[in-house]
């Protein structure tokens, strides 16, 4: 008689080709900054010793030292931080392990397994595993800013997962850990072709210049009858205004959708991520958004993103 695989031994065996083929990359940091130290995990991405992190883990330092799992350590330089998406990118003085393949976040569906692995509370090597709660959250920022198309995962994260890999079943890297909201709620910055841009820009050049509206918002259904009005099923709808932002001087309102910027149709967050590039820091564009049932043009001047400390 054949006996049917025991799902969670496929579910273990997933987990564990995992952490075995993603862990030896994925180093514990140890940051020095005038505010004192700190830590959190990084992972390599590049043969030539390329590390990516979270922003936020390396806010202040110019250098921090990384230990792997099989003990060797490694001082790396910070080529560049980007506090709009919290990614950084790092580079080793000496030789790392294998680099983790990147992955595309935008193949990722709710309910499908991700791993996460990281040095939560200074536990090197520690994984985690759960679901993909949901996608294209937005996550705000102490600085008053916003991260845009956000995963939200249960896969346990602590203090120290900031920079760690989230890995699909194939041990791809689809988004970096970030933040932890709660018990059973992760956040992750998604690896997906605009946040692929800012690493490469990074790394290239060690910042980028970005321009900044201040708004949080999630994608929304429309109406059918607006829908065919601008030509597109969905579009933004403001959840949140950051105080003294360019969308607040506008007059841009918590509630209103957001259904074109620059004569672009929006459909998520990360449309207006990539419009906003250095060409749109200081001028004015227009943005229409649906308010009040009619649809009401707005100029709107991003001004640069200035990095924090």
């Amino acid at each position: 008689m054949d006996h049917e695989e025991d799902p969670l031994d496929a579910y273990s065996a997933v987990v564990t080709r995992v952490a075995r083929d993603v862990l030896p990359s994925v180093a514990s940091l140890a940051v020095r900054s005038p505010r004192g130290g700190g830590g959190g995990s990084a992972s390599v991405i590049s043969d030539d010793g390329v590390l990516l992190t979270s922003a936020h883990v390396v806010a202040g330092s110019v250098a921090a030292e990384a230990t792997f799992g099989d003990g060797t350590s490694v001082t790396v330089d910070v080529v560049g931080r980007d506090v709009l998406s919290d990614l950084a990118v790092l580079r080793a003085r000496g030789p790392v392990p294998p680099p983790v393949p990147l992955g595309e976040a935008t193949t990722l569906q709710v309910g499908q397994l991700v791993v996460a692995l990281g040095n939560p509370m200074g536990l090197s090597g520690s994984v985690t595993a759960g679901i993909v709660s949901n996608l294209g959250r937005s996550l705000p920022t102490a600085s008053g800013r916003v991260i845009d198309e956000v995963i939200q995962t249960d896969a346990a994260l602590n203090p120290g997962n900031s920079g760690g890999v989230l890995a699909d079943g194939q041990g791809r890297m689809v988004g970096v850990n970030t933040a932890v909201a709660g018990v059973g709620l992760g956040l992750a910055v998604p690896i997906n072709r605009a946040t692929r841009e800012i690493i490469d820009t990074l790394t290239r050049a060690g910042r980028v210049r970005r321009a900044w509206l201040g708004i949080a918002g999630a994608r929304v259904q429309l109406a059918p009858e607006l829908a065919a009005r601008i030509g597109s099923p969905t579009g933004l709808q403001v959840a949140g205004v950051a105080p003294g932002s360019p969308a607040e001087l506008a007059g841009i309102l918590r509630g209103d959708i957001v259904v074109s910027l620059d004569g672009n149709g929006v459909v998520t967050a990360t449309t207006i991520q990539r419009l906003m590039v250095e060409d749109a820091i200081d001028r004015q564009v227009e943005m229409t958004v649906w308010r009040g049932g009619a649809l009401v043009d707005v100029f709107v001047v991003p001004r640069e993103l200035v990095d924090a400390p």
